[in-house]
């Protein structure tokens, strides 16, 4: 048996089309139901209608990426109790539609922060990045986010001053366009001041209290997952370090540990993220991975290169800081293990995670950063072939 392959796609609206899709190779469709707002059930129908499309090219809805948590879930106000049991009635909707794995994030604001999106990686092909002066110098300088200040030390500062001076007013429009760019699959974004109020929402809830707030949610949807046959899988911070003084909560061993021991169940696993994860330079990939491989039920594969100044860039799959073979071997020997306890949850997708932007698709519009067609296409053969090597290794054809 190998690893599910699969191809994440936002939908009808998505430049790429299931038809390409099919042809990449894989067999499972990573997705979402982008177009109902966050907090609203998911109905049978609307489920179902996206199910047959993905069917009618021979394809399969292999995991939901993402069952949105609405904030007030997060901050646990105003109407947190009802969107929790939206989120149950969802859950169990699509457990009657035969979907079983529900990836989720509790990143407060943004589900991810990047400050350029189109580097030119040394094949001209496009890449994105994080500079961490870059961030503070839209936090600082453009945000001006109460006490920010507090959250650099002079010199990063400094750095950051610097590099703000550097700026005329479209690249400060640029930058505050990439930073601001909202979920995706929906190519919205918040305004400056949405953005500030959001940030400030969070003023009174320091890492303890979300943490807190994730676990609460955890105890009253798990038992639905565990009843319904559903595995639910928390998607990594992204980065997972501390940004515009907004916590974090799933980013490290510690934060895992916590979370799985605080609701022990076979349905709250994780998201194997390796470039989520790998991004931040204290995060050993082998380590986590080893830690975590039986809450693994979802997987990312991507890579990214580090540093100690918090900075990172996404880069070839097989290259890079994160060791993806090792961590391939790693995942097919628990699936081997899973096979021969008769465990249900052996399927283990995983897909290629964001791709660089390649010759072929940049006249394509409306693709999202790290998603299009030809980068993750090279990303999934490269993947593809390392597996067949790795079987073959370990005598598991």
């Amino acid at each position: 048996m190998a690893l599910e392959q699969t191809w994440r796609w936002f939908g009808p609206n998505d430049p790429i089309k299931l038809e390409e899709i099919k042809q990449t190779g894989v067999s499972g469709i990573v997705t979402a139901l982008h177009h109902i707002p966050v907090g609203e059930v998911w109905s049978i129908d609307e489920i179902q209608k996206r199910k047959s499309l993905i069917e009618n090219h021979n394809l399969k809805w292999s995991v939901v990426e993402s069952l949105p948590i609405h904030e007030d879930i997060k901050k646990r106000e105003s109407n947190f109790s009802k969107y929790i049991e939206n989120y149950k009635t969802s859950l169990i909707n699509l457990s009657k539609c035969g979907i079983d794995t529900v990836c989720y994030n509790f990143m407060p604001v943004l589900d991810w922060s990047r400050t350029n999106l189109r580097v030119i990686y040394s094949d001209g092909s496009i890449t994105t990045k994080f500079d961490k002066h870059v961030f503070a110098a839209f936090d600082l300088f453009i945000l001006k986010r109460k006490n920010a200040e507090k959250d650099y030390s002079q010199s990063e500062f400094k750095k950051a001053e610097d590099f703000f001076l550097s700026l005329n007013e479209k690249d400060k429009q640029e930058l505050i366009d990439t930073i601001l760019l909202g979920l995706p699959g929906s190519l919205q974004k918040y305004s400056l001041e949405e953005f500030k109020s959001a940030i400030e929402s969070y003023e009174n809830i320091d890492k303890n209290i979300l943490r807190n707030n994730l676990i609460e949610f955890l105890k009253e949807v798990i038992p639905v997952a565990e009843e319904h046959g559903i595995y639910l899988v928390i998607h990594p911070d992204d980065p997972p370090f501390q940004l515009l003084g907004l916590p974090r909560v799933a980013g490290t061993i510690d934060d895992f540990n916590k979370i799985f021991n605080s609701v022990d169940s076979e349905n709250n696993g994780l998201t194997l993220c390796t470039g989520s994860l790998g991004s931040f330079y204290k995060n050993d990939l082998i380590e986590i991975t080893k830690n975590f491989i039986h809450k693994i039920n979802f997987i990312h594969l991507r890579n990214v290169t580090r540093n100690s100044d918090y900075n990172f860039m996404e880069v070839d799959h097989l290259e890079g800081d994160v060791d993806i073979y090792t961590i391939m071997k790693l995942l097919l020997l628990e699936q081997k293990d899973r096979i021969n306890k008769n465990k249900k949850n052996v399927r283990l997708p995983f897909r290629p995670d964001h791709g660089r932007l390649m010759l072929p698709d940049m006249n394509r519009e409306g693709i999202y950063p790290g998603y299009s067609l030809f980068g993750r296409m090279r990303a999934i053969s490269e993947l593809r072939g390392m597996e067949l090597a790795i079987r073959r290794e370990l005598n598991l054809e």
